[in-house]
């Protein structure tokens, strides 16, 4: 991509993509703890609690609190629910907590007039406040939208005019699962739908001259979410806006897979420069989601300190989430992975981005030491049997294993030592950048060469010889590296460079910031929950964009199944391999009618073999058939003991008892060919 290419697109949403610069937006306050402009990426989560328990959601906001949480969010779904946000808050304040309450919004226009008088912020969800969400396809003609949108105005406008009064701040937040069926109807189930969704209320804000403004684009689906917001920047800065970004991934789910989707999306709008306020949406207990956010958002305040801050550009840009004068070339907001050759038959071109580990430093005497990369070996049978997570390629260095290798187990060793090899079947070379132009012995399958970012400037890199069996090994440690990275890959594409691209990043970890993130205290969980955050940003943020043929983690810290394990979840965090079920579960609130963590793991007992599955598992209506948006099949809380089984986004199975919804929805899921047995 050419210099120009790269100007036009870095001033559409953001500062720069070639060096890290945070993308100043216009400062909000909500209560005495402002957002955006130059404060702090602020740290936010929302209460599980019934918000009618009044005890119950002051002692759980006081735990989310110290947790690290700046502003707290509660569930008001009706108006006692709002009422009672006042005896909430005034318990608060006297227990000396005056952390900013938020109330979240859905349907219910006479609450958020209520809560609006009483808390710092309210969040409203623009597919459902004032817009119908009942799954119709309606052409609507121009008239006929206008008129909609005059409709929906009149019953907006009360809440924003006892905002303006009572200086109380709010968000508009999208979400890609609940769009209305009349923006449905004209934009579908797209990114370019969300932003027109949120602008439209913003619209109407800057009609009555509100501006305390907080906007968010959530989804499910990283990939998708990432488009939404670079999107609704670009948009913005079009029409003269630049206002604070709440980040997240919704129904992020829990665990590790919760943690890597949430990375993904997440990190990967920080590194753009991009975000005021985080929160991680895990189908945990609220307090455990501040922490992770926290550890995300901390590796951006040294780099946004040395950043230079300067003011956002509002004049008119043509907004084209097509590519525009850039077809052909990147573009963030449509996802197009990038064009490669395939070496080998095996890696780049329409291959699945492949998994690299390195075992030099295991015990290569024993077969089972290969247990951790995906191949089971049976003492017994003296065979291995492969995982759905099985590694593709085994780096050794100079260690040459006592046993054999599986036949579908590729072997990287060191150039020296490869060349002394006599059995070079399934063993392939890694290469220095200078013993590649400097030995004419190579493979004739496929040769690897280790790269750092800058040295595609280099007159090394001009004289290395081009051909179909050859790869990089994009490598580096560095933290402030992603712009590195995305340059290597602008100058590929210049270049017209169709080599395939392994990206390598390297890990290490202080066991003092791992502790903060574990869960139980433990230095090996703790760095293993970091290796999942700063993996999944690193090398989500590339794959979401279409970059890179295969990734390769080095973190001599923590074991190789845990390394193992998050790659693949990284792969389909990013849907760039699918190698197991995937959960679309909300975190909770107080609307959730079932202990959403114990129904998780009794659906994920029994259907996580299922792999590329998606099922989403939903507390209540509201995060319900929308917002389960992609998933196959929904399990969704319709009443006190009831549950409503969804194909799709229809509903199948109505308010059936939850003592048999998981026998039905595996019934559904069997009649619709989908099932597999478990072997043994």
């Amino acid at each position: 991509m050419n210099t120009d290419a790269i100007k036009l697109l870095q001033g559409r949403y953001c500062n720069s993509l070639t060096e890290y610069s945070r993308f100043v937006t216009r400062e909000v306050y909500i209560g005495d703890v402002p957002m955006g402009g130059n404060n702090p990426i602020r740290i936010q989560s929302m209460t599980t609690t019934d918000t009618m328990d009044t005890i119950g959601t002051v002692e759980q906001s006081i735990r989310m609190i110290e947790a690290g949480c700046e502003y707290v969010r509660i569930t008001a779904p009706s108006i006692k629910e709002a009422q009672n946000l006042a005896e909430i808050k005034k318990q608060l304040r006297q227990r000396g907590y005056t952390a900013p309450l938020v109330a979240d919004i859905h349907f219910t226009p006479n609450a958020a007039e209520v809560a609006a008088r009483i808390v710092e912020k309210v969040r409203v969800n623009p597919g459902n406040y004032a817009d119908k969400k009942k799954f119709d396809q309606i052409d609507y003609t121009d008239i006929e939208y206008q008129g909609e949108l005059e409709r929906i105005n009149k019953k907006f406008a009360p809440l924003v005019k006892i905002c303006k009064e009572y200086g109380t701040a709010m968000r508009i937040g999208t979400n890609h699962g609940s769009l209305s069926d009349r923006i449905m109807s004209r934009y579908g189930d797209t990114p370019q739908g969300m932003v027109e969704s949120a602008m439209e209320f913003m619209r109407m804000c800057e009609a009555l001259n509100y501006y305390n403004l907080v906007i968010s684009m959530k989804s499910s689906n990283p990939q998708v979410m990432v488009q939404a917001y670079r999107l609704l920047v670009e948009t913005m800065v079009a029409e003269g806006m630049n206002y604070p970004l709440h980040l997240g991934v919704t129904e992020a789910g829990d665990g590790e897979d919760g943690r890597i989707k949430s990375a993904v999306g997440i990190g990967t709008l920080l590194e753009d420069g991009l975000g005021d306020t985080v929160r991680v949406s895990l189908t945990e207990e609220p307090e455990a989601e501040a922490p992770v956010a926290i550890a995300l958002v901390n590796r951006y305040v040294e780099r946004s300190q040395k950043s230079k801050v300067e003011s956002q550009k509002t004049e008119k840009i043509k907004v084209s989430p097509t590519g525009g004068d850039l077809e052909g070339a990147h573009s963030p907001y449509i996802y197009k992975k990038r064009e490669t050759y395939e070496a080998n038959a095996f890696i780049g071109g329409h291959m699945v981005p492949r998994v690299v580990i390195d075992l030099s430093k295991s015990n290569l005497k024993d077969p089972s030491v290969l247990n951790d990369a995906g191949y089971m070996y049976s003492p017994l049978l003296d065979k291995y049997n492969m995982a759905e997570q099985s590694v593709d390629f085994v780096y050794l260095a100079d260690e040459l294993p006592s046993f054999t290798l599986p036949g579908n187990l590729k072997q990287l060793y060191n150039y020296n030592t490869w060349q002394k090899l006599t059995n070079k079947t399934l063993c392939h070379p890694v290469f220095t950048l200078q013993e590649y132009i400097g030995d004419a012995d190579r493979s004739s399958a496929l040769n690897l060469v280790r790269l750092k970012p800058t040295d595609i400037d280099t007159e090394e890199f001009g004289r290395l010889p081009l051909n179909n069996t050859l790869v990089f090994i994009l490598e580096t440690d560095a933290l402030n590296s992603m712009s590195d990275q995305r340059s290597f890959f602008f100058k590929m594409e210049e270049l017209s460079l169709d080599v395939p691209v392994i990206i390598k990043r390297d890990y290490s970890f202080n066991n003092e910031e791992a502790k903060k993130v574990s869960q139980t205290g433990g230095d090996l969980e703790g760095a293993a929950t970091l290796l999942q955050l700063y993996a999944a940003t690193d090398l989500g943020a590339l794959l979401v964009d279409g970059f890179g043929d295969g990734i390769w983690i080095d973190a001599p810290q923590l074991p190789a199944n845990i390394i193992t394990s998050t790659a693949f979840g990284i792969l389909q965090a990013t849907r760039s391999r699918i190698s197991k079920t995937e959960y679309i579960s909300c975190p909770s609130c107080g609307r959730t009618l079932f202990d959403l963590m114990e129904t998780t793991q009794m659906i994920r007992s029994r259907t996580s073999h299922l792999k590329g599955l998606k099922i989403g598992i939903m507390g209540c209506i509201v995060n319900g058939p929308g917002e389960m948006a992609d998933a196959d099949y929904g399990y969704v809380g319709s009443g006190p003991g009831k549950v409503t089984l969804y194909r799709g986004k229809e509903a199948v199975k109505k308010n059936i008892t939850s003592d048999n919804a998981l026998d039905e929805l595996i019934g559904i899921i069997r009649e619709d060919g989908n099932w597999i047995e478990v072997e043994g």
